[in-house]
């Protein structure tokens, strides 16, 4: 009986191991090239290369924003993507009221004051992403908080993850959409917790420079 389970066990992985192997592409594919206008200037370069399959949210229209389709699948919960689409879209509508708002009571410089809500959450996402982040690291049975420098994806990640945390700390009261809006207008503007968050690491790093050796001992 125990041989039976055993036996059968090994043929369970054997077969999520073959499944797994074809269903990732070879290193030699490339990814698909979605833009129109660089379609027709590499077609001719990687008409004889295998390409990747476009996955089903990637599109070549105005709307789209490869940031706002990741932070979009980042808001999402328990695979319901229509209603974080919905939270997004009403965290926009705040987003540009209190720009228009703004720019109607001219409170601020009216060439400063940006309505976009796209191009605001990407200004916001571009500076709340850190460079470095620490690393414990194990040298003679003394763990050292070492700086290391993070991958652009990476980076993306962490600031798009403090900016949904930040708002989901925020007063259980309010609804997401405008914490999420009012976290978004101060990332952009340089300010508020996600950017105190990211300076706080950068300066916990610099105080740890002179550990920074033991990255390649």
């Amino acid at each position: 009986m125990a041989y039976a389970c055993c036996a059968a066990t090994k043929n369970i992985l054997r077969v999520s191991q073959f499944t797994r192997l074809m269903s990732v592409y070879p290193s030699h594919y490339v990814n698909p090239i979605v833009e129109k206008n660089l379609q027709s200037s590499k077609g001719n370069e990687l008409s004889h290369i295998p390409i990747k399959a476009a996955p089903n949210d990637l599109n070549d229209t105005i709307f789209y924003g490869q940031l706002k389709q990741k932070f979009l699948n980042y808001i999402t919960k328990k695979g319901n993507a229509a209603l974080a689409k919905e939270l997004l879209t009403k965290t926009f509508e705040i987003i540009k009221r209190t720009q228009i708002e703004r720019l109607n009571l001219g409170t601020a410089d009216q060439e400063k004051v940006i309505t976009d809500p796209e191009t605001l959450l990407v200004n916001a996402i571009e500076n709340s992403r850190p460079l470095l982040t620490l690393s414990a690291i194990k040298r003679g049975g003394v763990k050292y908080q070492v700086p290391i420098p993070l991958t652009e994806r990476k980076s993306y990640f962490l600031a798009m993850k403090w900016i949904l945390e930040a708002a989901r700390e925020k007063e259980r009261k309010v609804k997401l959409p405008d914490k999420l809006a009012w976290e978004i207008l101060d990332a952009a503007c340089g300010q508020g917790r996600v950017i105190k968050k990211k300076d706080d690491l950068h300066r916990q790093c610099e105080t740890n420079r002179a550990y920074a050796h033991y990255r390649w001992s």
